[in-house]
């Protein structure tokens, strides 16, 4: 399979060690937001770019009829579009917030328990620890862990503020080195209840990405991770 990278960055190379391993061919690496993207000599495009440069690398990438899996977080206010494109296009596309296995499994951990707790008295919220580079907050992950909660919980809507108690707070901390840590915390005044996620690299990340993209490469549509990993 070959492969263009859209997004050089620390992801960008974890991604590559991982798909050449796999036995793939990486034939584009962009670096830089730049609108001339080559894809004729690519099947399958991963985008892990930045918020500003992601919408216009999936829509070419649709445009191009090439297969785009994006992990960029901070552009999900243009998701319309990309779905509509996707459809009017007949092409493939995969977003996740998180495409590490353990979060994905994380993710239905989270659902399963926003539903048990929803009977009984504790106060939920999500924090998150990421490297200093990471340019949004919260992150995408933490969203996602926040979307999967709220439908299960008296809050409406989620919040980084500290005085808006009908809401999810979320608390984001930047420390450098650090892949990614995830705790949704239920606290009453007698105990608390946590589920926590902590990457130790960017390797499952990576792994993720290119699963989804050996999966996308032949199939049309709209996907998610629990597409790929049969969850």
């Amino acid at each position: 399979m070959k492969i263009a990278l859209l997004g050089y960055g620390k992801m960008g190379k974890a991604i590559e060690q991982i798909a050449i391993s796999r036995g793939h061919k990486i034939v584009l690496k962009l670096d830089d937001f730049t609108k001339d993207i080559q894809f004729n000599k690519a099947d399958v495009a991963i985008d892990f770019s930045v918020p500003e440069a992601a919408f216009y690398n999936i829509s070419q990438a649709l445009e191009h009829n090439i297969p785009i899996v994006s992990g960029t977080t901070g552009w999900l206010n243009q998701m319309e579009e990309v779905l509509r494109l996707c459809q009017t296009k007949k092409g493939s596309f995969i977003y996740s917030s998180n495409y590490s296995l353990g979060v994905n499994l994380f993710f239905s951990l989270n659902k399963q328990l926003a539903k048990l707790m929803q009977r009984f008295d504790y106060e939920p919220s999500i924090f998150e620890t990421h490297h200093t580079q990471k340019l949004d907050a919260p992150s995408g992950t933490a969203i996602s862990l926040a979307n999967h909660l709220l439908p299960y919980s008296q809050k409406k809507g989620w919040t980084m503020e500290e005085l808006q108690p009908e809401k999810l707070k979320i608390t984001s901390y930047r420390i450098n080195e650090v892949a990614g840590t995830h705790q949704v915390i239920y606290t009453s005044p007698i105990d608390d209840i946590e589920i926590k996620h902590t990457a130790h690299n960017r390797v499952g990340f990576a792994q993720g990405a290119v699963l989804a993209a050996e999966y996308i490469a032949t199939r049309k549509g709209v996907f998610t991770m629990k597409d790929v990993l049969d969850l």
